[in-house]
């Protein structure tokens, strides 16, 4: 059984930092690339940042500078540094597992920047 579990979420305030983890389970972590992705309150659920197998990375334009996405493939983890965070980074943040046309989800974790 596949699981990709988020953690990390919370309430913040704007400029401070987060880090989200997001620990898979039931996959051969190291060669699914991996993302992170977030949906705000009526809008489309978007990428924010993907690793791939080999570690290269692509970001969002709105989070480039501020987001880190790394993983850990001893630990089947993937995280997401958020710093200086803004009140438009609240969203509920997703977890995406994805090996070719194989890709699953995690349950997401809210983030909430207050002004």
């Amino acid at each position: 059984q596949v699981q990709l579990v988020e953690s990390g979420g919370g309430l913040v305030q704007a400029g401070e930092s987060l880090r989200l983890s997001c620990a898979a389970s039931g996959i051969r972590f190291s060669i699914n690339a991996m993302g992170w992705y977030r949906q705000a309150p009526g809008k489309q659920r978007e990428l924010v940042a993907r690793i791939t197998s080999d570690g290269s990375t692509n970001y969002a334009d709105s989070v480039k500078g501020r987001f880190t996405i790394s993983r850990d493939n001893a630990k089947n983890t993937v995280y997401l540094q958020m710093n200086s965070l803004k009140p438009e980074d609240t969203a509920v943040y997703y977890c995406n597992a994805k090996y070719f046309v194989t890709e699953y989800w995690g349950k997401g974790t809210l983030v909430t920047v207050s002004s």
